[in-house]
């Protein structure tokens, strides 16, 4: 979103007082904001990055559908306005289209028509028809390479050679790293503590001056905590293609790992990033969204993953950046980590990174709720 603050994307309601959430499962949008009248029946996480879907589509931040006393103010979402009353027929609209002449699949979305635009374009543009097109963003389906392109099997094992090998990397069973992250919006760089335990732990604290934010994977699980002042839930757990994204991320962070992350592997087209010349792989495993791995066909190293959760009005792009590899004990590790998705962006820069040293199981422990 492009207020910057992740917390502030909470669509159509304010905070709702909630005590008695079931600690089994994450608490739905409706248990937690009042106003709910669509997007019921979802988790708190799902209907967060639905308002990141609408601002993505049309350009906007929060405010165009809120009032604009919302900006800070959780109770103020829950005010109604003529641009939530539209943002819900589009959404019975964009529903009713799927489901009459797509049999139910997410075909049609926001973004099909506003393309960046809080109004649709009902003219064709002259300059755009002779001019050069701007390069689309990769999709969720490759096309497969011509010619004599190498297999996912031959660009993986490339990328294990050149982060330091099979038997190297095979001993590498922790990671325990300092550096500095920096959010979107937020000029400041905040202090940040990275914890990895192999195979899928993984622990990101943000020290900052209203408190601790984190983001927990603890090998079934996974959940964000932040202060309540940045978040409507203090604890949020993640579901879904969440959490498949975050156990990604987890899995990824020891890279000896990378084949078992999916079932099957497959080639796509050859791109470019940053004019540099990357092999595009996809990874895909039934019940669980494709993730596409990009490696730069030099060097071997993985510069960027994109993955994909599921909304009720269309599919939702993260997509992680690595970079500035540096060598620890034999394995090359990227010390800059930028992610980006649909409301925010953030960057982790690593200055202090050890392997192999104990890490207390409390790392990875759930807080308490309050």
């Amino acid at each position: 979103m492009r207020t910057g603050v992740a917390s502030i994307i909470a669509g159509t309601m304010a905070l709702a007082v909630v005590s008695t959430l079931s600690a089994q499962r994450p608490p739905l949008a409706e248990e937690v904001f009042k106003n709910v009248q669509v997007l019921k029946g979802i988790p708190v996480n799902q209907f967060m990055e639905t308002m990141g879907f609408f601002s993505a589509s049309l350009a906007a931040d929060c405010t165009f559908c809120h009032v604009t006393e919302s900006g800070g103010s959780w109770e103020k979402y829950a005010d109604d306005n003529q641009h939530k009353r539209t943002a819900r027929g589009m959404i019975a609209m964009v529903t009713a289209i799927n489901r009459d002449n797509f049999g139910g699949r997410q075909v049609v979305t926001c973004y099909t028509c506003h393309r960046g635009g809080d109004r649709p374009k009902v003219t064709p543009s002259l300059a755009a028809l002779y001019g050069a097109a701007p390069p689309d963003d990769q999709d969720d389906v490759v096309e497969p390479p011509a010619g004599n392109a190498p297999t996912a099997t031959q660009v993986l094992d490339k990328y294990i050679r050149a982060v330091g090998g099979t038997t190297r990397l095979a001993g590498l069973k922790s990671i325990v790293a300092k550096g500095t992250y920096t959010g979107y919006g937020d000029p400041e760089k905040r202090r940040v503590d990275v914890f990895a335990v192999a195979p899928r732990q993984r622990a990101v604290v943000v020290h900052s001056p209203d408190g601790d934010s984190s983001s927990v994977v603890d090998g079934r699980a996974a959940w964000i905590a932040a202060p309540i002042t940045q978040r409507p839930v203090r604890v949020l757990a993640l579901s879904g293609g969440d959490l498949d994204a975050a156990t990604l991320d987890a899995e990824l962070s020891f890279p000896g790992r990378i084949k078992q992350v999916f079932t099957r592997w497959r080639t796509g087209a050859p791109a470019t990033i940053d004019d540099r010349d990357v092999e595009v792989v996809q990874g895909s495993t039934p019940g669980r969204a494709p993730a596409m791995f990009y490696f730069d066909r030099e060097s071997g190293l993985l510069v960027r993953v994109v993955r994909y959760a599921d909304s009720p009005v269309g599919r939702i792009p993260m997509q992680t950046d690595y970079a500035d590899y540096r060598e620890v004990s034999g394995v090359k590790l990227p010390s800059r980590i930028s992610a980006t998705w649909l409301d925010g962006r953030s960057t982790i820069e690593l200055s202090d990174v050890q392997v192999n040293v104990s890490v207390p199981a409390a790392t990875f422990a759930r807080p308490a709720e309050k």
